[in-house]
């Protein structure tokens, strides 16, 4: 067996990221539709506040599940509904994820889920939109609006399934949710970023 030169090898290694991201686009244009799963494996939503002025303190919702009815050709009329678990919430601080799941915050013993159904998609510029939906949080429902841009859609090079990803943001108060521990000290606003990856249903 001849053996590979190192520098050839080093190349050959250097290019593999590329081949792989090469499966995917952010053009709009390009990008398939049809009935999508969210992959659970690759979704999260991060949450960060203002800690009492000294710092911006972050956590993530990291256990979703969602679907997508996504048409390509008017992304206006696609359709979204994602479930949260409140209770799976993750700050790498078991204590503080305790309080947070308390009476005080969340009190995910009653209201262990969030809910969030789009009723309105606008189209702002390729792959660019924003997505109005009811959010459902701490037995409260309001209209939240999300800043969403297409990640990238394709075939995933390793599981050969047909998947487009999206990133999102917006800002929450969580008085209006009726969750006001600790505001102002602890901000009102709370900032979510977004991401998450769909699998088209075979």
């Amino acid at each position: 067996m001849k053996r590979i030169p190192a520098l050839m090898l080093a190349a050959l290694l250097a290019a593999a990221p590329a081949t792989v991201l090469a499966q995917a686009t952010n053009d709009a244009s390009k990008v398939e539709g049809g009935h999508f799963t969210l992959d659970k494996s690759h979704a999260k939503v991060v949450f960060s506040v203002n800690h009492f002025g000294f710092s911006t303190y972050y956590g993530a919702f990291p256990d979703l599940e969602g679907t997508l009815d996504f048409d390509a050709k008017a992304p206006a009329k696609s359709k979204l509904d994602v479930t949260i678990n409140v209770a799976g919430l993750a700050t790498t601080n078991p204590k503080l994820d305790e309080h947070l799941n308390s009476k005080d915050f969340l009190d995910t013993a009653q209201f262990p889920k969030a809910t969030f159904k789009a009723t309105k998609i606008d189209v702002t510029g390729a792959g660019k939109g924003k997505i109005t939906g009811d959010l459902t949080l701490h037995g409260v429902t309001k209209p939240v609006t999300l800043d969403a841009t297409l990640h990238g859609g394709g075939t995933n090079p390793m599981t050969k399934a047909y998947v487009v990803g999206f990133d999102a943001k917006t800002t929450l108060k969580r008085s209006e949710f009726g969750i006001s521990t600790y505001v102002p000290a602890i901000s009102d606003d709370v900032e979510l970023v977004i991401s998450a990856e769909f699998d088209r249903a075979q």
